[in-house]
């Protein structure tokens, strides 16, 4: 592990070797909080990097700080100081911290009254030394994981399962129960156990949004049944290694020439081959038991959704007849939609024998009528600068006539003659 970690590291920040940037990293954390925000900031996000790398969620300071960031024997002296900030900031919690799904109700609530006033808690970073430190996001990450990998293999809104299968998803006993007791302190999971001849464990999870209902004696006989079904389970594996071992051993003896040795264990074979069968129908008939009690449950939330229906339309007046019209108009508009997007889907495109030269001849003939087209717009409607250059052509052709005549000055009369037509031009094009 050390190893994986370091290469990650190296991964992640490239100046983790660099001798400078290390030994200030690797400092403690002293002087204004502003001073080292920016550390705290590297070390949390690069703890929680490597906990979604090794794929933890509960890890210990000591491991932390003398495994996972170890370089060259030198050792973060801040990492302690971190994680009681972490834990100050809800990044971290304790294994204290966390409510007993085993305990009572009024228990339950006590603990969760402890946590909102905040009594409980170490206030050094020596009290977290040698805890368990629970990483809070990465928990609920794996919570949701855990629920959705549930919801799977379940397809009802609820499902119940043994504390050993839930150990199993979790990776681990510790990791099990803290996961169970965050899904619990969420309204997302309730514990329950049997102690009868057997001391059964198991979890009833929320695969919906709904918190979790009251655990009922039904609850307790599916609890009961999967067990039963692990167990079978578990001892027919038992019997297939031994069958398997049992026919390897009378075929080497058949071949060995040992006829008596390999008929006991032919007998043996036929014996295990008997129980196999016996441990199948067994299981075969908790299963077809739990699919009954299964499709029984969806069967009551059908009925429970009819009843709700049915009420609704009493009490908004609407018949039967109403509703099966409105639902044969849906069924209908929904074919008729499956129908056009199947036209569409099989329709052949037409347009594709056109030629790119094609389609470049048709734009140049387009091209050519907007050009011819311009010109008769121009000439209907001319613009107010149009007559404002034909009007100062008139009057520098004027002044030319006028100075090769005299060789005076343009008369004063024509000149404001002149001005006010253009005044007047102006004033019509405005």
């Amino acid at each position: 592990m050390n190893s994986s970690v370091r290469e990650f590291i190296k991964k992640e920040v490239p100046d983790w070797d660099d001798e400078v940037v290390a030994t200030a990293r690797f400092k403690a954390l002293s002087g204004q909080r502003s001073d080292w925000e920016s550390k705290l900031l590297f070390w949390k996000n690069l703890i929680l990097k490597v906990a979604r790398h090794l794929n933890v969620f509960v890890i210990r300071s000591s491991e932390v700080r003398n495994i996972w960031f170890n370089r060259k024997g030198l050792m973060p002296l801040c990492i302690d100081q971190v994680l009681l900030e972490m834990y100050s900031s809800g990044d971290i919690l304790l294994k204290s911290d966390l409510m007993d799904p085993t305990a009572g109700r009024l228990s339950q609530m006590c603990k969760r009254m402890v946590n909102l006033i905040g009594i409980s808690g170490p206030s050094s970073s020596e009290e977290l030394i040698e805890e368990f430190l629970i990483l809070s996001i990465p928990l609920q990450e794996k919570a949701a994981e855990v629920v959705k990998l549930l919801s799977e293999s379940h397809w009802t809104y609820f499902c119940t399962v043994t504390m050993s299968e839930l150990q199993s998803i979790c990776y681990g006993s510790t990791e099990a129960s803290t996961v169970l007791s965050y899904l619990s302190s969420t309204g997302k999971a309730r514990y329950l156990s049997i102690c009868k001849a057997d001391f059964i464990e198991g979890v009833k999870v929320s695969l919906v949004k709904e918190a979790v209902p009251t655990i009922s004696s039904l609850d307790y006989d599916v609890l009961q049944l999967i067990w039963t079904k692990e167990k079978l389970q578990q001892q027919l594996d038992v019997i297939d290694q031994r069958y398997e071992m049992s026919r390897k051993s009378a075929l080497n003896f058949m071949k060995a020439g040992n006829k008596q040795v390999a008929l006991r264990h032919a007998r043996q074979l036929k014996l295990n081959s008997e129980s196999r069968e016996k441990c199948t129908s067994m299981l075969n008939r908790v299963e077809e038991v739990l699919t009954i009690i299964t499709n029984a449950e969806s069967t009551k939330k059908v009925v429970e959704a009819i009843q709700i229906g049915s009420r609704a339309m009493k009490e908004s007046g609407i018949s039967a007849e109403e509703v099966h019209v409105c639902l044969q108009e849906l069924d209908d508009t929904v074919a008729s939609q499956k129908e056009v997007e199947e036209a569409l889907a099989s329709a052949p495109i037409q347009c594709t024998d056109i030629d790119d030269e094609d389609l470049e001849k048709e734009f140049r003939m387009l091209e050519m009528e907007l050009e011819d087209l311009t010109p008769q717009k121009d000439t209907a409607a001319p613009t107010q600068n149009d007559l404002l250059k034909k009007e100062e052509s008139k009057i520098s052709e004027t002044k030319i006539a006028d100075s090769g005549r005299t060789g005076d000055a343009v008369p004063r009369e024509s000149a404001e003659s002149l001005v006010s037509k253009l005044s007047n031009l102006q004033l019509e094009a405005a």
